[in-house]
């Protein structure tokens, strides 16, 4: 499955050229990783509509599977991304969040200042990222494992959460599910002797 993926980053300087963007590549790299594609990137300042116009031209007509922002979700006054986010999300994904502060927090006290949100929009998974190339590369590590899987949930691509596909080793068919070849002892209720 190809996921396709927006990079949008934030970026007062960086969208009026002053400042090159060193995020956004780290973020295509490891997208790579689990077989995502970059299909659409911008820099836009640290401005409300213009963040929320992005996200909402990349989900609502683009369809992509995955937008991640970097930068803009500190405390500074521009800082605006999550502020941005929030109204457009139909479902929060809190726990994506909560990882990517938690696995920073590892590293720096500083990582529980970040207000990065995620959440759901139609079939679209946007999650806020940091705007430092280490605070993007240390976020995406905490939760790119599960982002592929959480994707597949979207498209509808998963029959059931928990289960191998059919055939696999410890999956819901086989020998073992009908109970084939299957050694069973004496059962013994807990609590008894």
């Amino acid at each position: 499955m190809m996921i396709s993926a927006g990079v949008l980053t934030v970026s007062d300087k960086g969208s009026r050229g002053e400042r090159e963007d060193r995020s956004g590549p780290v973020i295509r790299r490891m997208l790579a990783g689990i077989g995502a594609e970059v299909v659409r990137s911008a820099i836009v300042p640290d401005e409300m509509s213009a963040i929320a116009d992005c996200l909402r031209e990349w989900a609502d007509r683009e369809g992509l599977d995955l937008i991640l922002t970097t930068g803009g979700t500190g405390f500074s006054q521009r800082d605006v991304t999550p502020e941005a986010t929030a109204p457009l999300l139909e479902r929060a994904a809190p726990g994506i969040s909560e990882a990517i502060r938690a696995e920073g927090r590892k590293k720096t006290p500083h990582a529980m200042l970040s207000r990065g949100t995620a959440g759901i929009r139609g079939r679209t998974l946007i999650v806020n990222l940091p705007g430092s190339p280490r605070g993007v590369e240390e976020s995406l590590s905490a939760v790119l494992p599960a982002l592929r899987h959480g994707i597949e949930i979207l498209r509808g691509d998963v029959r059931e959460c928990g289960s191998a596909p059919p055939g696999a080793q410890g999956g819901g068919e086989g020998p073992d599910s009908r109970g084939e070849g299957r050694k069973e002892g004496p059962l013994v209720k807990e609590g008894t002797s």
